[in-house]
């Protein structure tokens, strides 16, 4: 059982009430799941001069016009567990896929179309999540060009456990959409190739047929979407609830979280509005922000991705709390990544990244 001890000055419930020229930072393990202390500074923890080292919090502006992302991959962070991409596509595939290196899950920016896979159709559309397990054959028709961000995965995409809140927490199971069995619809061709990828490698399949040739499947191994739109966050209007309380989908080592537009906490409880100053120190954690108004933060757009390392501080631009206190509704939609281990970003990410957005805080 967790020993509880306080000293000085400090609330009654944690970011409510927070004492008039302090300022709450939470120092949690394990992501949010795990212990916890609030700390009250005089200071934001984020009003810094100067950052010297690999700590700096690293942004990404909107990219997915760039000529390196135009039907192709673009690898931007990853570690041992995970590799996160970004891609533009405008056409459809000319082959077949299969990773047999990582489970895939697919988050639609924008655009709409249809991945056929060995499992049926699954068509999507703007906010789709889709989960691919490892090993499924399939290839990806554009109805209008397609931004997404690719999340793959050395485990399995699990749900989160709903616990005392029940089953149809944050969604209900029939949001989940399941494929029925369909054959792929290109059936004129002379020949079709599959790429495996298999420790970072590819290999081409040839094939006379096409390989969505299955007429019935049966289990518990299949693709499956649901959308951020029907998301339901977990609410209280006395209590600013932590990143952990929007998980949507957990693997080994990280979890994906869903922030979507819900009501703001109550101003007559004194409750934070924004996300508290926090010193996650366990879990990096990568934001893709997909829609609305990211109030918590300045001069930053759709499509753009901030990611924030374990071990430094992060939390609202200055100018959020006094915009936050004039909002009783946030209307954004954002895509988090935890990861228990730290990521390492690419070159590309490196060498596209708005470098001076650390400073943005001061």
């Amino acid at each position: 059982m967790e020993n509880f001890k306080a000293s000085g000055t400090y609330t009654k419930q944690a970011h409510v009430d927070i004492p008039e020229g302090l300022y709450e930072e939470e120092h949690g393990r394990e992501g949010f799941f795990g212990r916890v202390s609030h700390l009250y500074h005089e200071n934001p923890p984020v009003n810094w001069t100067n950052i010297d080292g690999d700590l700096k919090p690293q942004n990404l502006p909107p990219l997915f016009n760039h000529e390196d992302l135009q039907e192709k991959y673009q690898s931007i962070l990853k570690n041992n567990d995970c590799i996160l991409n970004l891609a533009t596509f405008k056409n459809s595939f000319e082959h077949f896929y299969r990773n047999a290196d990582h489970d895939e899950l697919f988050f639609i920016h924008d655009g709409s179309g249809t991945l056929e896979t060995s499992y049926g159709h699954v068509p999507f559309k703007k906010g789709d999540y889709i989960v691919m397990p490892r090993g499924t054959t399939y290839t990806l028709k554009v109805t209008s060009p397609v931004k997404l961000l690719k999340v793959e995965s050395r485990s399995e995409f699990e749900e989160p456990s709903r616990g005392i809140l029940g089953p149809n927490a944050l969604y209900d199971q029939t949001t989940k959409f399941i494929p029925e069995f369909g054959l792929g619809t290109d059936q004129d061709k002379d020949e079709y190739k599959v790429i495996i990828k298999r420790n970072g490698k590819d290999t081409t399949v040839t094939y006379p047929f096409n390989p969505l040739d299955v007429k019935g499947w049966k289990g518990s191994v299949y693709p499956w979407k649901i959308s951020i739109y029907d998301y339901c966050p977990i609410m209280s209007h006395r209590y600013h609830i932590p990143p952990s309380g929007h998980t949507t989908f957990v693997a080994k080592n990280f979890v994906v979280c869903s922030f979507v537009e819900r009501p703001l906490e109550d101003e007559k409880h004194k409750v934070l509005k924004v996300p508290f100053y926090h010193s996650n120190i366990d879990f990096d954690e990568v934001l893709f922000y997909h829609q609305g108004d990211f109030f918590s933060r300045d001069n930053i757009d759709p499509g753009a991705l901030t990611f924030h390392p374990q071990g430094i501080h992060h939390g609202p631009h200055p100018k959020a709390f006094e915009a936050g206190n004039k909002k009783e509704y946030t209307d954004e939609y954002a895509v988090m990544i935890d990861t228990r281990y730290p990521l390492e970003a690419t070159d590309w990410f490196k060498k596209v990244e708005n470098k001076d957005y650390w400073k943005s805080w001061m």
